[in-house]
């Protein structure tokens, strides 16, 4: 048949098919709700496992770690503390924690809308995290608030009472932590850089909230609480360091999910916080055991993973803010700085923090804010910007000397509200229940005095 009869033929047809289909306007619009909701998915994705990352370094990580580094009878007790947070902060976030700490409320804490979850749903939080739903950021949130009391148990570990534990939590949470975690990482908070804060501190993942507040408050409860009953005088090495390893192993390998998720995106700048959390970690583990070998003769299993924790401790704030050789630096200033800590300052001064909460967490978490203030570079992290959208430098490599000022600040906000709040609580928890256990109580081990069962049954 003639071209001019198909033409004639089909003319019609591709007319119809043309005006039915969708115009490039709405397929335009089309494509970017697909490629949204394909960014959505995967930042979701990426930080539900950063949630349970986090978990896991309370338990089985934390848990783990702390147990092995009692003796024998305390080894349950002293794993519960971990454990049971899991639950007791899990319920006081759902009913007021998350909102205390997220709501817009003051400069130092945050109001009641959302308290018992209300409005927490699927709906992204742009303030927080534009591209998962609210309610991921909140549990992602959450697992931080489990792992911080329970960093405080290594101190008063060995000698108090698990009612008095309990109490303690949750006046503390109310008390130190919900307000600090507001003032850092709450809209409108005093220290947050980036949405309103009056003093603009930089703490990626919470060198100050986290590792600040719990290594101090575990001082105060040290010195509170007294020495165990033959501390110095009797043998309390650690009863198993092999589920210590393993332990320090989930803590480092976690600790991934706690720094580079909160860059609350599977971007780049994950990537980065990633790269500097590990690489700061390996550098405070070479830093702790070359000190060690030096001055003791041998490098050992114990300072190699106390070095680790350290180095992971101290990145934290910076960590999506610096550049891997800076981590390095930072990760190796650590493992020195805290080694001293943990042997020549707490033997100068004698208080008996059972173990090494404020030599490690206290001591690791100052020295990484205050380095944040020097490595932080909007060449890593470029979320500081003027009213006009221009990105701004962030710390005294980029220029801004004032940075370290406003670290210092921060450092000493969270070291001020850590020492009063800890002394009120432990105050209050002493009248109503008593902190500390009997000598008896003590000498049988927490494990049977508390719970009423052994970790270990020779006798089967």
């Amino acid at each position: 048949m003639p071209y001019r009869f198909w033409v004639a033929l089909l003319t019609p047809v591709l007319a119809m098919a043309q005006a039915a289909g969708p115009s490039p306007e709405t397929r335009l619009t089309n494509l970017e709700a697909a490629v949204k909701s394909a960014q959505s998915a995967g930042d979701n994705a990426w930080m539900l496992v950063s949630a349970a990352l986090v978990l896991m370094m309370t338990g089985p990580g934390l848990a783990l770690f702390y147990g092995g580094l009692v003796r024998r009878k305390n080894v349950l007790g002293t794993m519960m503390h971990s454990f049971i947070l899991m639950a007791v902060i899990t319920v006081l976030w759902a009913i007021v924690g998350y909102s205390l700490a997220f709501g817009e409320g003051s400069p130092v804490l945050g109001d009641l809308r959302y308290a018992f979850l209300n409005n927490v749903g699927a709906a992204p939080n742009a303030d927080y995290a534009a591209t998962i739903p609210q309610q991921t950021y909140m549990i992602y949130q959450l697992m931080f608030a489990i792992i911080t009391p329970a960093l405080i148990s290594g101190a008063f570990a060995e000698r108090m009472k698990f009612s008095a534990m309990l109490l303690f939590t949750v006046l503390w949470a109310l008390i130190v932590y919900f307000p600090l975690a507001h003032m850092v990482w709450g809209k409108g908070g005093l220290l947050n850089a980036f949405l309103g804060g009056k003093i603009p501190c930089f703490d990626f993942a919470g060198g100050t909230v986290v590792h600040i507040s719990s290594g101090v408050s575990a001082l105060v409860c040290a010195l509170y609480l007294g020495k165990r009953k033959g501390y110095m005088s009797e043998p309390m090495k650690p009863h198993n360091l092999v589920i210590s390893v393993i332990g320090a192993c989930l803590l480092w390998v976690g600790w991934f999910g706690f720094n580079a998720g909160s860059a609350l995106a599977a971007s780049a700048l994950a990537t980065s916080a990633f790269v500097a959390t590990h690489f700061a970690t390996a550098a405070a583990v070479l830093g702790w055991l070359l000190v060690e070998w030096i001055r003791n003769g041998k490098p050992s299993v114990l300072g190699g993973i106390s070095g680790a924790v350290a180095g992971l401790v101290a990145i934290t704030p910076a960590s999506g803010f610096v550049k891997p050789f800076p981590a390095l630096l930072i990760g190796f200033i650590a493992g020195i700085v805290c080694f001293f800590m943990v042997t020549a300052v707490k033997s100068k001064f004698g208080y008996d923090d059972t173990l090494d909460a404020f030599g490690v967490h206290g001591a690791g978490g100052t020295i990484g804010a205050i380095l944040t203030g020097i490595f932080a570079t909007s060449a890593v992290n470029d979320g500081l910007k003027d009213a006009s959208g221009k990105v701004l430098p962030l710390g005294l490599v980029d220029g801004v000397p004032g940075q370290v000022f406003n670290q210092a600040i921060g450092v000493a906000i969270s070291w001020i509200l850590a020492i009063v709040g800890t002394l009120i609580v432990l105050k209050i928890c002493d009248v109503i229940l008593g902190v500390r256990v009997t000598p008896d109580q003590e000498l049988d081990g927490l494990d049977v005095s508390m719970h009423g069962e052994e970790g270990y049954n020779l006798d089967s």
